[in-house]
């Protein structure tokens, strides 16, 4: 019931933190010689972004606060499924620690299959849901693929799939 009632307060406070430590540690990256922009300004600028949207989601939630709390009196709390919540964070420390040796390819698709298997309600889980999960999952690997290696020219781990 307490995240329920103040939630969206503490998530705006722990973003607020979390991009506060990131502009900090972006304003000790070494200053770029050559240009103006150094390797500062895109952590700087999604710090700042990041911030300024937690710091309107805490003052929106706080102001909405009073509304909030009359409409919760008297209502119970809801069941948390923590068999969901337990078995996606153990698909996330699965997928950073296979990242790096399986590669990036081989490993998302895995990953965002089994996530969204877990993540979605028992009757959304037939053959035709799956097939559409198989097909948002490759779409996204390979976009996200190609979006880094030729647009943002930044190399993925290719593990298993040398090329």
């Amino acid at each position: 019931m307490f995240f329920k009632k103040y939630g969206d307060i503490v998530v705006g406070i722990i973003f607020m933190v979390i991009s506060a430590a990131m502009i900090l540690m972006a304003l000790q990256l070494p200053k770029s010689a050559i240009i103006d922009i150094g390797p500062e300004f895109m952590p700087l600028v999604i710090g700042g972004i990041t911030f300024a949207l937690a710091a309107a989601l805490t003052v929106i939630s706080v102001i909405g606060l009073k509304g909030k709390l009359a409409a919760l009196e008297g209502e119970e709390a809801p069941d948390c499924d923590y068999k969901r919540v337990i078995s996606s964070f153990i698909l996330m420390l699965i997928y950073v620690f296979v990242l790096q040796p399986v590669g990036f390819i081989i490993s998302t698709l895995v990953y965002l299959f089994l996530q969204i298997m877990v993540l979605s309600p028992a009757d959304q889980r037939g053959k035709k849901q799956i097939i559409q999960v198989i097909i948002i999952d490759i779409l996204f690997t390979v976009i996200v693929f190609f979006l880094f290696r030729y647009g943002f020219k930044i190399i993925l781990p290719t593990g298993l799939l040398n090329f």
